[in-house]
């Protein structure tokens, strides 16, 4: 029988297995940032170790910093001892960080693979849900806690139980106007909130091979959201293309090496997944969210479901959401006031999105109730946007673009939307009181943030083009 790509992967970097238990998993490329790392590192520093192979650690402060005046000190000291204790623990152990001002900053899952740190074939982990971004380049990346990002700093190794494997299949051509978001809020709606638990999810199918790298980082960074341990794309000319010249891929006669290894990773013809499932691209609109969490998704002209009259559990806590949002069922969303609009975070923070949301504005004004952020992923994509022209762009139309950080993402800076402010997100999370105490999340890709940008109500972004 044939292996997977995640089997592949997988059982190349197994150390030892232990009998009825988990398998002790090598890990090539560990990512920090400063929430989920003060308590591994003092951890450490209480038993007297060091970090077992520094080299392999990359650190940057993205969740509590200020996405404006980042050259003055940050202004809440619960988050300025964040990064401040960041900076120190990096120091002390001697691991490579991007500190606020350094010109890689950035948010974690952006700066990896721009710098060509996400390389195929590797397993990456971080203390952070959304590492299932880099799987997008054909590696097993997925969040970690932080007694787990311990055991990575002291012995470079983690214990795992090995996930099952899933192959989600997506075949035929994308409508205009959909994007990446949308195809991942599809499949987190059909699959629900924990239909992929369990398992390790690849992502195939010709539509999803005709998606560049920074559309497939946005597929593999929502697994997470449907209860998947990680998700991951196989590797091809186009990850290829993307990781040469990046400033730590291969080089050489190691660049060729690596890439004749890559092209053996994708899964075998034979190989056999515990679960497969299939989806018609065509089947696929721009998405929006209308609850708490990113199953509760709809085509942006869809009413409101009903909940599943059988799961009276379920319809308590349906009745609960939509009550939070101030929504009801059989209600289309298209033409609801907005009163803010982020564009960033790990899910939609890379120049792409950028590029998507700057073009669909031009020639356009920005609504005068919108309070709008526009929050690059890392200070590179920073200067792309400069370099373009974007941010032009986006000033003739009325926009401003703040400093890199995960910004509105989550409540843990600054960018928090006010309590019963009904925000439209890029972002990956709508759970009560995610963007600030009391705020309404509906998540949505760049073209349906940009569209209600501009015309202040929720927008269907192929009415205005």
């Amino acid at each position: 029988m044939g292996k997977t790509l995640f089997d592949k992967i997988w059982d190349a970097h197994v150390v030892n297995d232990i009998e009825g238990g988990p398998s002790q998993l090598y890990i090539d490329r560990h990512y920090c940032h400063e929430v989920t790392s003060p308590q591994a590192f003092e951890g450490l520093r209480k038993r007297g170790l060091k970090v077992f192979r520094p080299e392999k650690t990359y650190c940057s402060p993205d969740h509590n910093i200020p996405t404006l005046n980042q050259d003055r000190p940050i202004a809440d000291p619960v988050s300025r001892n964040q990064v401040e204790t960041l900076t120190r623990n990096a120091q002390e152990f001697g691991v490579t960080l991007y500190g606020l001002g350094h010109p890689k900053n950035g948010i974690i899952h952006v700066i990896g693979p721009e710098n060509g740190l996400t390389l195929p074939g590797y397993t990456i982990v971080c203390g952070d849900s959304h590492t299932s971004t880099h799987g997008a380049f054909g590696a097993v990346a997925f969040g970690i806690g932080t007694s787990e990002v311990e055991m990575v700093l002291a012995s470079q190794c983690i214990l795992q139980p090995k996930p099952k494997t899933m192959r989600i299949n997506v075949n035929g051509e994308l409508r205009p106007g959909v994007t990446a978001k949308d195809i991942a809020l599809y499949i987190i709606a059909r699959m629900t909130t924990g239909g992929a638990t369990g398992y390790f999810v690849e992502y195939a199918g010709d539509t999803i091979r005709r998606l560049s790298m920074e559309e497939r980082m946005t597929v593999c960074n929502l697994s997470i959201e449907m209860g998947a341990r990680g998700g991951m794309i196989a590797p091809d000319e186009t990850t290829i293309a993307y990781v040469k010249g990046r400033e730590f891929a291969p080089g050489g006669e190691e660049w060729e090496k690596a890439v004749a290894y890559w092209r053996t990773l994708p899964s075998d013809p034979d190989a056999v997944f515990d679960r497969e499932i299939n989806f018609d691209a065509a089947d696929i609109e721009p998405r929006i969210t209308f609850g708490t969490n990113p199953g509760m998704g709809i085509g942006i002209n869809d009413p409101i479901p009903a909940p599943d009259p059988e799961d009276e559990a379920g319809k308590i806590s349906y009745r609960k959401s939509l009550d939070y949002m101030g929504f009801e069922v059989g209600q289309v969303l298209a033409g609801t006031p907005v009163d803010y609009v982020f564009l960033g975070s790990c899910t939609n923070g890379r120049i792409e999105d950028f590029r998507a949301f700057a073009n669909f504005v031009r020639g356009h004004r920005k609504a005068p109730g919108i309070t709008a952020w526009l929050v690059p992923g890392s200070w590179k994509v920073d200067a792309q946007i400069r370099e373009e022209g974007l941010d032009k762009i986006l000033e003739e139309a009325g926009f401003e673009i703040r400093q890199p950080g995960c910004s509105a993402c989550l409540a843990m800076n600054e960018d928090k939307v006010p309590a019963g402010k009904l925000a439209v997100s890029t972002s990956n999370r709508n759970f009560e009181g995610r963007q600030g105490p009391g705020s309404r999340t509906i998540l949505a890709g760049p073209l349906v943030a940009a569209a209600s940008a501009v015309t202040g109500v929720l927008t269907d972004p192929r009415t205005l083009r």
